[in-house]
């Protein structure tokens, strides 16, 4: 087996280097490629360096390790290291999550690690489709308190940006990329998907197309185009136009009283 490119994200640098000189000893399965003190710097690092494996901290500035696995586009393995209560770990346990519990004992580290090498072994793909991602996913949809969303973070240079949501016109998808567009005419990449938009913005912003999604509140005029489809007019600054897809019809209908 070759050996699993790891990335550590943990906002304590003694955690950091404590869980280095444990993995040290299983360099055989770890390959340890990089660390980060934080959510966002982890999100970042992750999507960049592609790792097999990450060990993360839940309680972490700017982005907890729960909303930084949501913004991932591909979910490595993961392995929680963290203090959590026993319910919690019973859950991530049952599941198949392996958790570590701070501070790490080294026995229990080994465990990790025979079970990530079993887990390998198996051809089980490490990818958003392995068993073991499908679990995380679900338990920390389990997990997670529903919270009202007032704004969107956006990353400018080094700095990261609260967008209000009520300064946002509409979301689009270009390529592998989803950008907010703002009603005086600014563009910004963001982190999420539409599909995960659409689970965690209200009912204000609508999905009209595969590519595009919404705030209904900004849209000036609407006209019928062929097939069953209609132009929206946005109010931004540049009058966009977008296009719904054909699919989204009766979607669209409903949502807008048509």
């Amino acid at each position: 087996m070759s050996r699993l490119r790891t990335i550590l994200i943990d906002d304590e640098p003694l955690a950091i280097s404590r869980l280095r000189r444990l993995l040290d000893k299983h360099s055989d399965t770890f390959e340890v490629i990089g660390d980060a003190p934080n959510g966002a710097e982890g999100l970042t690092l992750i999507e960049a360096q592609q790792p097999d494996v990450i060990f993360l901290d839940i309680e972490m500035p700017l982005l907890n390790g729960f909303e930084m696995l949501s913004r991932l586009t591909t979910v490595p393995m993961v392995v929680f290291a963290t203090a959590f209560d026993q319910y919690a770990i019973r859950a991530f346990e049952e599941n198949s999550v392996d958790y570590l519990l701070k501070p790490i004992e080294a026995d229990r580290l080994a465990r990790t690690a025979q079970k990530i090498r079993t887990l390998v072994e198996r051809n089980e793909p490490r990818s958003v489709t392995n068993p073991m991602t499908e679990n995380v996913m679900r338990l920390l949809a389990q997990m997670q308190p529903k919270k009202e969303i007032y704004s969107i973070s956006v990353k400018t240079g080094e700095k990261i940006r609260l967008i209000p949501l009520s300064d946002i016109a509409f979301f689009e998808a270009e390529d592998k990329y989803v950008f907010l567009s703002t009603l005086d005419g600014q563009k910004f990449l963001t982190t999420y998907t539409l599909t995960t938009l659409a689970e965690k913005l209200p009912d204000t912003f609508v999905r009209v197309s595969r590519s595009a999604m919404v705030n209904r509140h900004k849209i000036s005029e609407i006209h019928r185009h062929f097939d069953g489809k209609f132009v929206l007019i946005m109010n931004d600054k540049k009058a966009t136009k977008l296009t719904t897809g054909s699919t989204y019809a009766d979607a669209v209908r409903q949502l807008l009283e048509l």
